[in-house]
């Protein structure tokens, strides 16, 4: 029997729960953090060669190269399942198609008076993909990261990923890294890879920013070497939100819940409704469905430590629930679903409807698959165009223009008490 929380929200008990709930990320795990602050020292002092040795360690042998060869990711194209390159390419045209309306303008606003103001944007120059190999290998991630990427104006992508147990790359990522355009592709993985990318070896370049999920120690290393490199985010476990009434149908939450709760034994799946019949219906979906589940020993186990079914009074209160969590995902599963999109102000992604399950966003639809988890919608934006741009302001003023400015620029300047900011606008007058 599939079991999972059934609360009823009276302010105390739910946010109970949610207090559990946030407890998943938790502190740094002190251990990680001392094993990959090694591994991260000793691959920038040795590169390469330390790169390699933690390799042979943690995956049992060296992979057959280092570097990829072009020829080896054109034969894995071209070799693939013409339906899962079709499918790929339409993916990424849906996904091309969003993230070019993302695109930031350049700008130059030039005054009456002279004064010429603007901003220049401009792709990265380098960045770092970390996609995860064996099992968790996800070309959708691939898409996800490098798409945006490219439209930015990227100039190199450089691709980490570890060797499969026979010590060649998984061909279904190296398939949606043809197709997305990843420049160089290197078989390595765990902290060691993170390190690499981020210091720069005799073989792999030094990048601008590190995107792609991984493991814990991945996302240690991310987290200690932000500052050298940039990241896109601390990615914490998978969590979707749903919120439905009594419109909704209960097979399709059940399977909407279990969609995330298969990705990680504490992800967490919570439903928010205004209706009991449908709560329970729910329940009676989970256990049937699960049964059929490939993962379902994960689903199980998430469900019952970090799902629940919440149910409220109104549609309203189950907004406000929403905004409280700032789930990663959350389905819209009311009879006019648009209605409430003005409400919802803390999430990564909204589903709305019954014919938009999450799935959907995560493979297909276009928005970004890479989004804010553990309550961090509250400020955090999904990864896009933007991720991958960097601004510069410019100034140009002529000397009346400055003349007329420069009474307030060192009366500002005096009061902060630095006296040579001052002076370098008085002695363009004396």
């Amino acid at each position: 029997m599939t079991e999972i929380k059934k609360i009823f929200a009276n302010g105390k008990d739910e946010e109970e729960f949610f207090r559990q709930v946030e407890k998943r990320s938790g502190e740094t795990d002190k251990k990680v953090t001392a094993i990959v602050s090694e591994i991260i020292e000793d691959v920038k002092e040795n590169g390469d060669s330390a790169v390699k040795a933690y390799t042979e360690k943690f995956d049992g042998k060296l992979p057959q190269y280092y570097e990829v060869p072009r020829d080896v990711i054109n034969d894995a194209l071209t070799e693939a399942d013409p339906a899962f390159t079709e499918a790929l390419l339409n993916a990424i045209e849906n996904i091309t198609a969003f993230h070019t309306r993302q695109k930031s303008q350049s700008f130059i606003d030039p005054k009456d008076n002279g004064i010429i103001l603007g901003q220049r944007v401009r792709g990265l120059e380098r960045v770092g993909l970390y996609v995860p190999g064996g099992t968790a290998a996800y070309p959708s991630s691939v898409l996800m990261n490098a798409v945006p990427a490219k439209i930015a104006g990227v100039k190199e992508i450089i691709m980490m990923t570890p060797p499969l147990k026979d010590g060649t790359p998984n061909k279904d990522i190296l398939v949606a890294a043809a197709l997305c355009g990843v420049d160089r592709i290197f078989l390595s993985g765990g902290a060691q890879a993170i390190a690499a990318l981020a210091y720069g070896t005799e073989e792999i370049p030094k990048v601008d920013k590190i995107v792609g999920p991984g493991n814990i120690f991945v996302a240690t290393a991310k987290k200690l070497l932000y500052g050298v490199v940039d990241i896109d985010m601390v990615a914490g476990p998978s969590e979707i939100l749903i919120i439905a009434d009594d419109s909704a149908k209960p097979a399709f939450v059940a399977a909407d819940l279990m969609s995330q709760a298969e990705h990680d034994r504490i992800a967490s799946a919570i439903l928010v409704t205004t209706s009991e019949k449908l709560a329970d219906e729910v329940i009676t979906e989970l256990d049937r469905q699960s049964k059929e589940l490939s993962r379902c020993e994960i689903i199980e186990t998430s469900l019952r430590d970090y799902g629940a079914i919440i149910i409220c009074s109104t549609r309203e209160e189950a907004c406000d629930i929403a905004n409280r969590l700032a789930p990663e995902h959350l389905e819209v599963l009311f009879e006019n679903p648009m209605e409430y999109l003005g409400r919802l102000d803390n999430v990564g992604s909204v589903f709305l409807g019954s014919y938009a399950p999450e799935p959907l966003g995560d493979y297909y639809a276009g928005p970004n698959h890479v989004l804010p988890t553990s309550g961090t919608a509250r400020f955090f934006s999904p990864l896009g165009v933007n991720s991958f741009e960097k601004r510069s302001s410019f100034i140009y003023y002529t000397e009346d223009a400055l003349r007329e400015a420069k009474d307030d620029i060192v009366l500002i300047a005096e009061k902060e008490g630095l006296t040579a900011h001052a002076n370098a606008i008085k002695v363009r007058f004396e």
